[in-house]
């Protein structure tokens, strides 16, 4: 046999192995997955060449430089926690207590009836995401009702697939209003005046993501009406606390209010944005039940189902929460800075209608200060955000919305220009 014949057989058999390979894998059949949405935005922002290039798609507080932020507050808990030398052993299944003592404190009050009397089953959950897997995984095994869901429309991107993946059935209800890029309210109460009885219904507890639509304390004071009516359960998800007014109490409103108006709720929370605590994964769950005995009874069925989740949670992020809300000096130094993050936001809100005003726009962009929060969805349409992309570098999700944190004094002259240049 020549070497020629040789290599040809060789190739030949190399090509048979290679087939029954993958003949035999057991993942032939897995499918290339869509990418992220956000992610994509950011991976086109990175290579793009333009210097007057601006990212709206990323999702975290970015200072006026555009850097991201670490607040003093955070940096001199950690230098405190690091004097303590502690140790690094396993948190208890249902997290560092002193955080979640501390974490439902600044939820509902510290004067809260709730906590007062032991009502509040709360545990550490990993970040807002962690949280609110935990609350679906509870409610898809022990809530009495419909096993069904119901978001407004729009919400964030990964509430549904955090509730389906619980087991939950999800639906939704109108909320946002595209034309006045506003709140639909009377949408928004006569779907939930049909919703089933003992269903389960999400709120946004206040900075609305995506939209940045919140509704004012008369609007909330209606939609608890109609759902104490329907008997819904309702489920608060609260990952901006203080980001959206600067004010802790403020935002905190609506879940207040509701558990005044004796509703017995479930809660996520999130120091992600409040403290800048995005990689530390620091969040919190709690059901506020109706009796100290049936909050224990909760309690022990939750860590339940976290133990084969993950069995328990990170310690570093939660002790700095716990060092900055339970130390009064910290608390008074991280006041300030969160409000001092929110007004930052609220300044740029302002500075981007004026300019597109003075770049003179027709248009009415009075809900980008009406709206609130890290988000605004800005009222573009597919084709204006393509051209917003293609001519002017400016990097934003399809639907039109914006992460204000991405907008600084320095760019924000550009961004003015170009979002009239693409929508004139």
């Amino acid at each position: 046999m020549s070497i020629k014949q040789t290599v040809t057989l060789l190739q030949s058999k190399n090509g048979i192995c290679c087939a029954l390979q993958r003949a035999n894998s057991w993942w032939s059949g897995v499918q290339m997955g869509p990418p992220d949405a956000i992610l994509g935005v950011t991976e086109a922002f990175k290579r793009d060449t333009n210097p007057n290039k601006i990212n709206l798609g990323v999702g975290a507080y970015r200072d006026d430089n555009g850097k991201p932020y670490v607040l003093p507050s955070v940096r001199k808990a950690e230098e405190k926690i690091k004097a303590k030398g502690l140790d690094k052993e396993y948190a208890p299944i249902s997290g560092v207590p002193e955080f979640c003592k501390r974490s439902i404190e600044l939820a509902l009050g510290e004067n809260s009836p709730a906590v007062k009397n032991g009502l509040n089953a709360t545990v550490q959950g990993i970040s807002g995401t962690g949280a609110l897997r935990i609350g679906g995984a509870f409610l898809n095994s022990f809530f009495p009702g419909n096993k069904i869901i119901y978001l407004p429309s729009p919400s964030w991107g990964n509430h549904n697939p955090i509730f389906k993946h619980s087991g939950l059935e999800v639906k939704s209800y109108r909320y946002y209003n595209p034309k006045t890029c506003g709140l639909d309210v009377q949408g928004t109460l006569e779907d939930i005046s049909k919703i089933p009885e003992k269903s389960i219904i999400l709120l946004h507890a206040c900075a609305h993501n995506p939209t940045g639509v919140d509704p004012n304390k008369e609007q909330w004071k209606e939609i608890s009406e109609v759902i104490k009516k329907r008997n819904l359960f309702v489920f608060f998800d609260m990952a901006y606390q203080g980001f959206a007014t600067g004010s802790v109490d403020n935002d905190a409103f609506a879940v207040r209010y509701f558990l005044e108006q004796g509703h017995n709720i479930a809660l996520a929370q999130s120091f992600a944005k409040n403290m800048g605590l995005y990689g530390e994964r620091a969040g919190a769950f709690s059901i506020i039940g109706s009796s100290k005995d049936e909050a224990d009874r909760i309690m022990s069925q939750i860590k339940i189902l976290i133990r084969p989740m993950y069995s328990n949670p990170p310690i570093n992020g939660a002790r700095i929460v716990a060092e900055i809300l339970s130390d009064p000096g910290l608390k008074s130094e991280w006041l300030p800075e969160v409000k001092g993050m929110a007004d930052r936001i609220i300044s740029v809100r302002n500075k981007l209608k004026e300019n597109l005003k003075k770049e003179g726009s027709s248009r009415n962009w009075e809900h980008i200060t009406n709206q609130i929060g890290m988000f605004c969805f800005t009222g573009m349409t597919p084709e204006q955000v393509e051209k917003l992309v293609k001519e002017h570098s400016v990097y934003l999700t399809k639907d039109g919305r914006i992460s204000i944190a991405g907008v600084t004094s320095k760019n924000v002259d550009y961004l003015a220009r170009a979002m009239h240049l693409s929508t004139k």
